[in-house]
């Protein structure tokens, strides 16, 4: 790509700067990409309306049929629901007269839904069943002879279920889900999501930086042992523990993977000079740091990512999902979903209770990662015309035995290219 623009919402200087990317490249990433609002408008129409599967939520968070949920792909505000008939449906939060928001709250239980402004009314599959006035007051006004209600309406997804998740698409031309997320993905999604779950908590960040530096910073498999203290001073993740990670055809989702081998000689982090090792740091509950092999393999960590926006997370016992939503070209928002089984003990439940303090906005590990995308994009914020190297393990996106690679942050280059035509 080779485009000349102007940059109006800073980071690049205000006068033209040349778009340059050569083809195939992914290991030298221009930060122009991060900052460039043509970019992101691009995106909504390429990515979150085109042929991808953006996650919308949980199926246990609409379990009952009235039961909703509200949330985004890319800016599109969307209402999710369970019909009466038990199907899943979801269309654009948007009143087809006058725009408005149809459902105004993050979520509940509703028969139908009625518009605050003008009072027009939808079933639980989006379409428009009643508007006020139609037939005039009095014999005066109201709608003419030639208005049909069918013929108006919100933007309907599609909808795909996998192991308790909920997908919606605007393409008719994406694949069937199990094709989208690859094999190896489908498979670790449903390791963790092996039966019925029951949602423990909620919470959102925002975070200020561009989106894409947060999914980077999600499928960075080895940041974590560099940047998060917490997680190599307790052992919890150390790249001389055995794990991997593996990258779909697409290079859009990925999963890493670690297990705690105590029987390997782990390298001496401090002895490398590091500052992600503090042996002075001490817990005086160490039953945090307690994990319960609950899925029978050893695999005490599990991050999984699914293009372009979704994370299933197994951090020891703690479970969630995480859903990233831009909301401009200098800010995201990250969703938090923590759940756990409903066949979980009382000493599970309270397990994943004390658990849940590592991660989230203000977890021992994750709150860095909250932080370190807005020291990325205020650290490039002159330097539109230079690159990021992108060259840990090579320049391959294939599956890998160590997690001392970068070889999913470029396959998520490769898929973003794919997509974006760039």
């Amino acid at each position: 790509m080779n485009v000349n623009v102007s940059n109006s919402g800073g980071g690049l200087s205000n006068a033209a700067q040349p778009m340059e990317w050569p083809e195939g490249e992914l290991t030298r990433i221009p930060f122009w990409i991060y900052q460039n609002p043509e970019i992101y408008a691009l995106e909504q129409q390429r990515i979150y309306e085109g042929p991808v599967w953006n996650f919308l939520c949980l199926e246990a968070e609409v379990k009952k049929p009235g039961d909703y949920r509200t949330t985004f792909i890319g800016s599109m505000p969307v209402i999710v629901a369970r019909d009466f008939d038990d199907e899943i449906y979801a269309f654009e939060n948007r009143c087809a007269h006058r725009g408005a928001l149809i459902a105004l709250d993050g979520g509940g239980h509703a028969r139908d839904f009625t518009c605050v402004y003008h009072a027009w009314n939808y079933d639980l599959k989006g379409n428009l069943k009643a508007v006020a006035f139609e037939d005039g007051v009095a014999g005066k006004g109201g709608m003419p002879k030639t208005f049909c209600r069918s013929d108006h309406g919100p933007r309907k997804l599609r909808i795909a279920l996998f192991s308790g998740l909920v997908f919606g698409s605007l393409s008719d031309d994406v694949p069937p889900i199990e094709e989208y997320l690859g094999e190896e993905i489908a498979a670790k999604i449903a390791r963790v999501l092996c039966k019925p779950v029951v949602v423990t908590g909620r919470s959102t960040q925002t975070l200020n930086n561009n989106w894409k530096l947060y999914f980077e910073n999600v499928k960075d498999t080895y940041h974590a042992s560099l940047l998060h203290t917490f997680f190599t001073t307790f052992r919890i993740n150390r790249l001389s523990q055995k794990g991997g990670m593996v990258v779909d055809p697409s290079g859009g989702n990925h999963a890493s993977f670690s297990f705690i081998d105590k029987s390997s000689q782990e390298h001496d982090y401090s002895a490398l000079g590091l500052r992600s090792e503090n042996e002075d740091f001490k817990l005086k509950d160490t039953s945090l740091l307690a994990n319960i092999d609950e899925f029978g393999d050893g695999c005490h960590m599990q991050i999984l990512t699914v293009f372009p926006g979704f994370v299933l997370q197994q951090i020891q016992n703690t479970l969630a999902v995480r859903q990233i939503l831009p909301k401009g070209q200098y800010q995201t928002a990250l969703n938090w979903t923590t759940f756990g089984f409903e066949d979980d003990t009382p000493e599970m439940k309270r397990a994943r209770l004390r658990q849940n303090n590592l991660a989230g906005p203000a977890g021992y590990v994750s709150m860095e990662d909250g932080a370190v995308g807005g020291f990325v994009q205020r650290g490039v914020a002159s330097a539109g015309g230079e690159r990021a190297v992108v060259e840990m393990g090579g320049t391959s996106t294939r599956n890998e035995g160590t997690r001392a690679t970068e070889a999913s942050v470029r396959g998520f280059w490769k898929c973003y290219r794919t997509h974006m035509g760039v």
